[in-house]
């Protein structure tokens, strides 16, 4: 059972934002299967690099897009996308370093920061961002 399912309601009304948020559920739910299965040992540290590339990837997209709408917020918005890529990172070292497996702790940490950052902070920009893109 995936422990993130994709709905209209984290839709930001920009295609290719919430396309990505999709990956980023898939990318959590890759981690809990993982640990579901008994292989979070030898999958943690591949997955969350992966997540960790994949939201920088992302956050860099739609910050581009948030600065061709003129998105006032957006330096808000950016120090609170930094403030996730230094955490996940953290995560990230204390598992190669051998100080961290994955736990329900870590999934639910994930899960909860990106729902609550798309329900709360990118809808946010919903509204204005869907006014001045086309997409």
């Amino acid at each position: 059972m995936a422990l993130m399912i994709w709905d209209e309601k984290y839709s930001v009304g920009v295609k290719s934002i919430d396309d990505q948020h999709s990956v980023l559920f898939e990318a959590i739910n890759a981690l809990h299967a993982a640990m579901m299965r008994g292989d979070a040992k030898k999958m943690t540290g591949p997955l969350l690099r992966d997540l960790l590339a994949y939201t920088r990837d992302h956050f860099s997209a739609e910050e581009k897009i948030l600065a061709a709408a003129q998105y006032p917020q957006l330096p808000d918005h950016r120090a609170k996308h930094k403030d996730l890529t230094d955490q996940v990172a953290g995560y990230v070292q204390r598992f190669e370093r051998g100080e961290l497996t994955l736990s329900l702790h870590l999934l639910n940490f994930l899960r909860d920061w990106l729902s609550n950052h798309i329900l709360k902070v990118d809808r946010q920009y919903a509204p204005w961002v869907s006014v001045r893109t086309n997409r």
